[in-house]
């Protein structure tokens, strides 16, 4: 019923939600992939912010996730979701749909299995260098004084 009153179809709405799902998918991906990039780079610059250890903790879950689903041959979340939800709009194409399109030629790859649990293990072992190279801070240690994240922790 709250269709109805929006003036809208499921089908409308359904694949709003596929495409929505999509962009974030692509976001989880540059995260993960970007992610190492300004990692690397902020070790060179001196970056204080790349060594935080929450943000670093998350693109070693986010990359650690990614490498388990390809050992273990799940397709990820993400995308069941998004092509369940197109199947609910009734299509399960990008036809029409500049952004989905796009965005799903840069996400989905044709190759086989073993080639993607290579280059996800091998970009998983990178960010797990990244650990030794351009260690991430302590939790407990507040950012050094001329930062320019200053520390929220604790008064001393």
């Amino acid at each position: 019923w709250i269709f109805s009153h929006l003036d809208m179809s499921a089908d409308i709405w359904a694949l709003i939600a596929a495409d929505t799902v999509l962009v974030l998918h692509v976001l989880f991906v540059a995260f993960v992939v970007l992610g190492l990039l300004t990692i690397i780079v902020g070790g060179v610059w001196r970056w204080e912010w790349v060594r935080n250890p929450w943000l670093r903790l998350a693109h070693l879950a986010s990359i650690g996730v990614v490498v388990l689903e390809a050992w273990l041959g799940i397709v990820c979340p993400l995308t069941h979701l998004e092509m369940a939800l197109r199947r609910q709009a009734g299509d399960a194409t990008y036809r029409g749909d500049f952004i989905g399109y796009w965005l799903n030629t840069i996400l989905y790859y044709d190759a086989s299995p073993w080639v993607f649990i290579v280059c996800y293990t091998v970009f998983g072992m990178l960010v797990v260098g990244s650990w030794i190279w351009i260690r991430p801070r302590p939790f407990d240690v507040p950012v050094r004084q001329g930062s320019p994240i200053k520390h929220q922790g604790k008064p001393e």
